[in-house]
């Protein structure tokens, strides 16, 4: 029997005025007059975020949610090129501890997947060294929390630039410059228009990554593959790693529109994967990526109930039978 894990991105849609993510922009920051007194704006804005990051972790363990992934937005403007000098981890140190502390407290596992701008294979250097800047950022925040960076931080593989298989060689000779810690970090993802299952596995194997596979984004790229044919290898990207098997579960939201996310998750597509996957793994930890975050969590569980070939654990996780 496997048992399956559920967890949402970022922000609830069951509590309010709880936004993780409120931010600045620089455009506002330089509307403030005194510069000393912008910057302790930010810092309230990132305050008021971990607040409500605290906020929505007490709200998920009441609710038996213990994956969830944090919000990459936390400090605003972190790491603006006006901006270098600004040392956010200080005033932050103090909350971070205390979201950490509860993270600890109720054995909860979180992660990151930072925006779409991290390229790690990038042509362009400068785009390479923002990229570990804001990985960098992310790296920060968990020591800052006290939890082990390995593996809490979910990336696709990066741009095409109309020449996958040089796109996946660069991503190779580019990892030779990310910083040992920052590696340690990193989960890859494939993606919907781009890298493949298998593309994605060539890297993950080359480089000793976990793969974290997104089943509608296969569904949407896959260039005829069988994702059951590969999914022992998968698997086998986990085996060093000290958590369990992750994997991002979403519908499509119409056949026209069939990339984007729906709001909620069809249990029938779901379904179909899971009983294929059922005895190959203890444990897999599932992202639901859809438009209604945690409410779509619920919805979900609410019509497992109706299910005969599941046990349900508590409000957020079941083991199939």
């Amino acid at each position: 029997m496997t048992l399956v894990r559920l967890g949402y991105v970022a922000m609830s849609q069951e509590l309010t005025n709880a936004s993780p993510s409120q931010t600045m922009t620089f455009k506002q920051f330089q509307s403030i007059d005194h510069r000393d007194a912008a910057i302790r704006k930010l810092e309230r804005i990132a305050l008021s975020n971990l607040d409500n990051t605290l906020r929505i972790l007490k709200h998920n363990r009441a609710s038996d949610i213990s994956f969830y992934r944090l919000t990459s937005r936390l400090i605003p403007l972190a790491n603006h090129e006006e901006l270098l000098d600004w040392k956010y981890m200080r005033p932050l140190r103090d909350k971070l501890r205390e979201v950490g502390k509860y993270i600890h407290e109720h054995q909860m596992r979180v992660d990151f997947h930072p925006d779409h701008f991290v390229l790690l294979n990038s042509q362009k250097k400068e785009i390479f060294k923002a990229s570990l800047k804001t990985l960098g950022m992310h790296y920060k925040l968990l020591r800052g929390m006290n939890i082990d960076p390995t593996h809490r931080c979910v990336m696709h593989v990066g741009g095409q630039y109309k020449e996958k298989d040089r796109a996946l060689e660069r991503f190779i000779d580019n990892w030779g410059d990310v910083p040992s810690s920052l590696q340690q970090m990193i989960m890859l993802e494939n993606d919907d228009k781009s890298f493949t299952l298998t593309d994605t596995l060539y890297l993950c194997e080359k480089l000793q990554i976990p793969l974290v596979f997104d089943y509608h984004h296969h569904l949407a790229n896959h260039n005829d593959e069988r994702w059951e044919d590969h999914w022992e290898r998968v698997l086998s990207t986990w085996e060093m790693s000290p958590l369990p098997v992750k994997m991002h579960i979403s519908s499509p939201k119409s056949d026209e529109q069939f990339r984007v996310h729906h709001d909620f998750v069809q249990p029938d597509l779901f379904f179909e994967f899971l009983h294929t996957i059922k005895g190959t793994v203890n444990q897999i930890d599932c992202m639901i990526e859809a438009k209604q975050k945690d409410s779509a969590l619920f919805t979900l569980m609410n019509r497992l109930k109706l299910r005969d070939d599941v046990e349900v654990i508590d409000g957020a996780s079941f083991r199939m039978l």
